[in-house]
């Protein structure tokens, strides 16, 4: 039976340091498109091709193609090739879980309020 590592402790100094703020806003600006949340969204429960990501995200397909290949490029999504299709799937699941709780507050503070 093996043993469960510890998490790693962070201290303040850590937390507060410049390349942790700098790392953050990366992340921040790299989810900053509406586009981008929709995307991972539609990913979050399993690999899908361009056009299906068309058929659930009303959007040209050369935005599709722009917003997929900045996620890519960041090393949010990952890609495989089956013939002529490219399949697109979420390999940062840090970004999934800061999506989700974000996405999730949001919407329990909106329940209610006026539009």
């Amino acid at each position: 039976m093996q043993k469960k590592s510890a998490a790693p402790t962070v201290t303040d100094s850590e937390l507060e340091s410049d390349e942790v703020f700098e790392l953050a806003a990366e992340v921040f600006r790299i989810m900053s498109a509406p586009m981008r949340l929709k995307i991972i969204s539609a990913l979050c429960n399993g690999e899908k091709n361009v056009g299906e990501l068309l058929a659930e995200i009303h959007t040209t397909q050369p935005n599709m193609s722009q917003h997929l290949n900045t996620l890519y490029k960041a090393g949010v999504l990952g890609r495989r090739r089956e013939g002529v299709q490219i399949y697109y799937r979420i390999i940062n699941d840090r970004v999934v879980t800061l999506c989700r709780a974000v996405c999730t507050q949001i919407a329990i503070e909106s329940v209610g309020e006026p539009r």
